[in-house]
């Protein structure tokens, strides 16, 4: 972590300008460094700042003798003339008048050889009021200067319009600035979310050990030095061990104020980069920004393990190399973004198009594809109709639950922009992230229900392969400098394994608008398969009112007739003393079956009677409904027939009362019939929600309801049967076992419960017994 940075008061140069040769070892700090305004230049060039009105020298290198042949004292305070001749000082003015050179370095004139001084390239750009001009050998006059780097840079950037891909495309440009500057090592450096740096690519001589893949700790290149690479293209370093010198005065007399040398190609090094370049036996480096948007995203970085002279022509090239890498990465990125966009879109659409056709929004995650078919992440979960339905890694559903009551309070979903809650590290804003980081480090959650507060989340795990660390990104080392304690890089670059705790890959802005359009889609088709299901509970009302007046009207009118039939058989019966045998059994039949029809459509006509009736309300006792219903099939206190269990007393619950008696009697009379025990046990209690208790088979509309149950130790039911046995007139048993019937009870029990708003199911094992659970939401419990 960066220390905080040190008083200006406090440090070694507070009455005096900063410079590198006399104060770069008191640094304590990577930050505290103003790399802006070292004071120093590289030695194998010199620097003149002009006063812009009339071009005099205000400050010059301390090495003006060796190339200019005056040593700084004589040239202070002179016209620039003295140093170039009348004729280039006048070519400089008219440079300054009419060309745009305000932080934009550009080449002026070569200066020729003279008193054994190799000839000098002259490049000059304007800041803060001064003009500045940096003289360095030139390689106009040698072979090298022969190299078209013109033709060189249209090929690399015809290479690079070929990429596919991110990765292919920072491959070529390692490739391409290698074969530009024929330098030993090239990479592509990527600055990641947390500011820590990987080696995207790499180019280099085949004897150099790779760092393709290594990452570095963000503070190895600090917040000062990324500043100014956000200003300029290029930053050479001819010689890292060689020798700095210093400019005299190390103030501009003007203005008191050192020279800022940020565009400046001389410009010194930090004694914490020179060493850290040591470390790695690194000689020489060109570096490059790769700034998108105005961010930096990468750096493109040039290692040479001798001594290398960069001259400016090779320069001007690697900096449009720079400015074109800038502009078709941005592209390159963008397309493809833009293909991972229509994949995730595409999915998208196909799981929409199945839930609509399945009437489900479960197909998002039964189907295939699935919702992690499109999003890149490892899990996914969705809450609907009140439980949880997930597909890959995720927490449990107890995890899930409290992480969801956690989101549904979050001001995010209350956004009319972006409803959505996104992050890298849930440990940061959630305190139990941390129990779940192993498999939820990255959440993304939408709303897909306000009033349900159902949602849909997308996991991502810690990312917890190892990572290749340039050493310990938590260590450097302290060393003991001239000026005290002083900070320097690491000096080894062995491996350091670091698992990244509670932190995942981050959601990409593409990834939060596809979660976002997801959820429009989702609430789209949420919202029309409402209208349509209005429609067709309107249809179904219909058709149910009509089904029942026809039950009611049939049944009632077909007893007239059968009645008519059962009396006149029976009056043959009377009067007929000597039917035959055979006769006389059909007439018995005809009657036995004349009864069991009028039996049918008694059943018939009280369960259209419980369709029809209008049902009222009150607060109703159920241990009292129980002891009637007990009543009614035969169960007596005192007597020992059969054993009812009581696990607690029932509440007190609004309701129908008479049809609720319906329930418990012919649940209570279906388990006494159905049974080979001499003592029958049935046990009658109920369930709030929270409390512990198995319910299995419960249907998701029964979640958060209060389950009441009857369980006996009868016959049993295959689970085959589960739903035939509320079908009106099924019995799975022979018509006169088990004390007969028409099987009509549990299609009523099933009507009356559903005129409650409740569902009801079961739970059975052959030869052990069956339990009947059933809600009455529309019954809440009573007040008392």
């Amino acid at each position: 972590m960066n220390q905080p940075l040190p008083d200006a008061a406090s440090t070694p140069w507070a009455n005096s300008a900063y410079s590198i040769k006399r104060h770069g070892s008191s640094l304590s700090t990577c930050d505290s460094e103003p790399v802006q305004t070292p004071g120093c230049i590289q030695d194998h060039g010199a620097l003149l700042v002009l006063r812009l009105e009339d071009l005099t020298i205000l400050q010059v290198s301390e090495n003006s003798a060796h190339f200019f042949g005056e040593p700084p004292a004589t040239l202070l305070g002179q016209p620039v003339a003295r140093v170039v001749g009348e004729e280039r000082q006048a070519r400089l003015r008219n440079m300054l008048q009419h060309e745009s050179l305000e932080r934009s370095v550009l080449y002026a004139f070569t200066l020729p050889e003279r008193d054994q001084v190799a000839a000098l390239d002259v490049s000059v750009h304007t800041l803060g009021g001064v003009a500045i001009l940096e003289f360095e050998a030139t390689e106009r006059l040698t072979p090298h200067a022969e190299r078209d780097f013109f033709s060189l840079v249209k090929s690399a950037v015809g290479h690079l319009q070929t990429a596919i891909g991110l990765n292919d495309f920072c491959n070529l440009v390692a490739t391409e600035v290698r074969g530009l500057t024929g330098l030993d090592r090239v990479m592509v450096y990527r600055f990641h979310a947390d500011d820590h740096g990987e080696v995207f690519a790499e180019s280099k001589r085949d004897d150099l050990p790779g760092w393709l893949g290594l990452h570095y700790p963000a503070t190895d290149i600090p917040q000062p030095a990324r500043d100014i690479f956000k200003k300029l293209w290029i930053r050479p370093l001819q010689n890292a061990a060689g020798p700095l010198v210093e400019l005299v005065p190390l103030a501009n007399p003007d203005t008191g104020e050192p020279l800022d040398m940020t565009h400046c190609a001389l410009r010194g090094a930090s004694v914490m980069y020179t060493e850290y370049l040591a470390n790695m036996g690194v000689a020489a480096t060109l570096v490059m920004p790769i700034v998108v948007d105005g961010k930096l995203w990468g750096l493109v970085v040039c290692h040479q393990y001798t001594p290398t002279h960069f001259p400016y022509q090779m320069r001007a090239a690697c900096e449009l190399m720079a400015q074109v890498v800038s502009l078709q990465l941005k592209s390159t990125e963008y397309i493809e973004q833009q293909a991972y966009r229509l994949k995730v879109e595409n999915v998208h659409q196909q799981l929409i198009a199945k839930a609509a056709q399945d009437g489900d929004l479960m197909a998002l995650f039964n189907s295939q594809p699935n919702v992690l078919d499109a999003m890149q992440a490892d899990g996914a979960a969705l809450f609907h109709l009140g439980r949880w339905w997930c597909v890959g890694s995720t927490p449990t559903d107890v995890q899930l639950d409290a992480l969801a009551e956690w989101l549904n309070q979050r001001a995010e979903f209350d956004s009319s922009m972006q409803p959505v809650y996104a992050t890298d590290a849930l440990a940061r804003d959630y305190p139990a992230g941390a129990d779940i980081a192993a498999v939820a480090s990255g959440v993304l959650a939408v709303r897909v229900s306000r009033l349900q507060q159902d949602l849909i989340i997308w996991f991502r795990p810690e990312t917890m392969q190892t990572v290749n660390w340039a050493g310990d990104p938590h260590h450097k080392i302290m060393a003991t400098g001239a000026h005290g304690a002083r900070l320097t890089p690491r000096g080894s670059f062995e491996l350091f394994v670091e698992s990244v705790r509670e932190r995942a890959l981050p959601w990409t802005a593409m990834e939060v608008d596809a979660a976002l359009h997801l959820r429009l889609l989702v609430m789209e088709l949420v919202v029309s398969r409402a209208e349509r299901l209005a429609e067709l509970n309107i249809d179904l009302t219909t058709s149910n009112e009509e089904l029942d007046a026809f039950a009611y009207v049939a049944s009632h009118d077909l007893k007239e007739p059968l009645r008519g039939i059962h009396r006149y058989a029976h009056q043959i019966m009377a009067s007929a003393q000597a039917l035959e045998p055979e006769n006389q059994q059909r007439i018995e039949s005809l009657m036995r079956l004349t009864l069991r029809m009028d039996a049918l459509l008694d059943s018939l006509l009280h369960f259209s009677r419980v369709g029809r009736t209008l049902l009222e309300f009150e607060a109703v006792d159920l241990n009292q409904v129980l002891a009637d219903a007990l009543e009614m099939v035969g169960v007596r206190q005192g007597e020992d027939t059969c054993a009812i269990e009581l696990a607690r007393p029932l509440p007190m619950v609004y309701c129908n009362e008479v049809r609720v008696r319906e329930i418990f009697s012919n649940l209570i009379s279906n388990a006494l019939k159905y049974s080979h025990q001499a003592r029958p046990r049935i046990d009658i209690g109920y369930l709030m929600p929270g409390e512990p208790g198995q319910i299995p088979n419960a249907p998701p509309e029964a979640s958060g309801q209060t389950v009441y149950y009857v369980r006996d130790d009868g016959i049993g039911i295959e689970h085959r049967h589960f739903e035939q046995i509320f079908q009106m007139f099924k019995r799975l048993h022979g018509r006169n076992d088990f004390g007969g019937g028409v099987g009509a009870g549990l299609t009523v029990v099933k009507k009356v419960v559903s005129r409650h708003g409740g569902q009801i199911w079961l739970d059975s094992t052959p030869g052990v017994g069956s339990t009947f659970y059933f809600t009455l939401p529309d019954g809440a419990r009573a007040r008392p």
